[in-house]
């Protein structure tokens, strides 16, 4: 962690909304004037496509049928914790991206499925601001969360993240129901020993909890709406939280726990834009000293 050159982390597994997340991020940085460098997850992936996909073949054949992005050892995390620490220290650091689409592949001049050339950060950020599956990790090998000054998790119930997951991969990337879930079940294995125990490290957990049916997620003609859903908020250290103040702005919220807010699905921005522009504020103004 850094006064100077303070890091925010947003954390959640794929399709969890962790975009939707550094987009209202994205607004109070810039309505507030605070200039920011930002990292994806996917850049510290370890394998490009193509590799990727030959690594998964030899693992299978080798009876691995847990292999996946969520693996610690598909990622390169020392680099990431490197990234972090050095920022924390020097305010510098490098990063890169990994192209997704061939849109992105005409930005970048870079072909889908590989990465960009590795790049400095620009010269006198004020925060760092990471999105991906593993800005919390901490271990006895790898220790990412000791460096971020916030980490936030997005947390949806799981049948609705899978059913999150299944509808972008299949609009936004063509692949079948029965291809998405045979990537969620080779994913299981590291959600639950690498990606939730991240949640016991952040600051603030957004869970969205639907409040109609989603018991089949694999049948789910469409995504349950914002309106169609409760926010879950919890904050691992309440202390210096105005709860009352929370739920007085935001109509039709309630305090469930001592540390949780419950908020109407379609209040998320607004509840997040009233809980981290105070935060991110203090973070830039304590760097300043």
């Amino acid at each position: 962690m850094s006064i100077k050159h303070p890091i925010i982390s947003v954390t959640g597994s794929s399709g969890a909304g962790t975009s939707t997340v550094k987009h209202t991020f994205d607004q109070i940085f810039r309505r507030e004037n605070i200039k920011i460098v930002s990292i994806e997850g996917d850049a510290f992936h370890r394998y490009d496509r193509a590799d990727m996909k030959a690594e998964l073949e030899k693992r299978t054949a080798q009876g691995d049928h847990t292999f996946s992005h969520f693996s610690m050892e598909a990622n390169i995390l020392k680099d990431l914790e490197r990234v972090f620490r050095e920022y924390g220290e020097t305010g510098k650091g490098k990063t890169r991206h990994y192209v997704h689409s061939e849109e992105e592949a005409k930005t970048l001049d870079t072909p889908a499925g590989q990465f960009t050339k590795w790049t400095k950060f620009e010269e006198d950020s004020d925060i760092l601001f990471y999105e991906g599956l593993h800005g919390a990790v901490a271990g006895d090998k790898v220790n990412v969360a000791q460096y971020a000054d916030l980490k936030v998790g997005v947390v949806p119930v799981i049948n609705l993240e899978w059913i999150q997951k299944i509808h972008r991969d299949k609009e936004q990337r063509g692949y079948s129901t029965e291809a998405v879930t045979d990537v969620i079940l080779r994913r299981m294995h590291d959600y639950v020993h690498v990606i939730t125990p991240q949640f016991g490290q952040t600051d603030i957990n957004f869970q969205r909890v639907p409040i109609v049916d989603t018991s089949n997620p694999f049948m789910a003609r469409w995504i349950p709406t914002a309106g169609e859903s409760l926010v879950v908020i919890r904050f691992a250290n309440p202390r210096g939280i105005d709860f009352s103040y929370l739920t007085s702005m935001i109509h039709d919220s309630w305090m469930s726990r001592a540390n949780s807010i419950v908020i109407p699905g379609d209040k998320m921005d607004l509840a997040m834009q009233l809980i981290f522009t105070p935060l991110i504020l203090r973070l830039n103004e304590k760097r300043t000293f």
